[in-house]
């Protein structure tokens, strides 16, 4: 073989190699995940009722229970990664998880970066307030010259503020919020639907929750590094099968007392 041959023969075989590097580098999430047999799962373990540690340091919480069943569907076991919320989105990006369950609402500008499984539980403003004020705060009018709390920072600012005659009160926490509802310094309060029956039970004050405030729910999906055509398919049916079978349904009432995998209608 001459020289020249020699390297054009090398050339081309390095032009093929190079050519089939990025099919390497694009290895589906879920051929990666069934090799493993393991689902990597980034959450931040301290955020109750979604994912938190029990007194005995044991990750629980609806979204736990909701992968773990994704992950028994899929054929494998979740191995759960905790980390800080500022850093979890980064953190999925540089692969240190394979998918996230942390209550993640499906954005257009998330979309733009990440893929995401279907919806699988949506969020909605609601109002809470005294067990026995059958006040219904379905319609506007009922807000007007009504002292309504709302945590500070949170998106019911604004939304409460939009309201037409409201007197807005803001707190620092939930906890303040509810201590004053119950004392009587307010006449109702909004926060999400999702949490309110965990806040209701944990704060053993005589509250309920109310009507939905009209508006888009938000959704929540699973998101994971985009180039996994054949991840997203078997996640979706995962999605669907426990949906089907009632799991969903099931794990909804366990943590939150109602279905909240279901879009509401205010």
């Amino acid at each position: 073989m001459t020289l020249h041959s020699w390297i054009l023969k090398g050339a081309l075989v390095a032009s093929a190699l190079g050519l089939m590097s990025p099919a390497v580098q694009a290895r589906d999430l879920l051929d990666k995940v069934e090799a493993s047999t393991t689902l990597i799962v980034g959450l931040e373990g301290t955020y109750p009722p979604f994912g938190y540690r029990d007194n005995t340091g044991k990750l629980t919480g609806f979204d736990v229970d909701v992968i773990t069943a994704v992950a028994n569907q899929l054929g494998v076991k979740p191995q759960f990664v905790t980390t800080e919320w500022s850093g979890i989105i980064a953190g999925l990006q540089a692969e240190k998880f394979d998918v996230i369950a942390n209550q993640v609402s499906i954005t257009p500008s998330r979309e733009k970066v990440l893929d995401f499984s279907v919806p699988y539980i949506f969020s909605a403003a609601q109002v809470i307030q005294l067990k026995n004020d059958q006040t219904d705060y379905s319609f506007p009018s009922a807000f007007k010259d009504k002292k309504v709390g709302v945590v500070l920072g949170s998106n019911y600012v604004p939304m409460v503020k939009a309201i037409p005659g409201t007197i807005v009160k803001t707190y620092p926490g939930a906890a303040e919020l509810l201590s004053d509802l119950a004392g009587g310094r307010l006449d109702a309060g909004v926060n999400d639907r999702l949490l309110l029956p965990y806040l209701i039970r944990q704060s053993h004050l005589p509250l309920r929750q109310g009507a939905l405030l009209p508006g888009e729910s938000t959704q929540m999906g699973i998101p994971f590094r985009k180039g996994s055509p054949k991840f997203a398919q078997a996640i979706n049916t995962a999605f669907q099968t426990l949906r089907d079978d009632g799991t969903l349904k099931a794990l909804s009432k366990k943590w939150f007392g109602t279905d909240v995998t279901e879009a509401p209608n205010p």
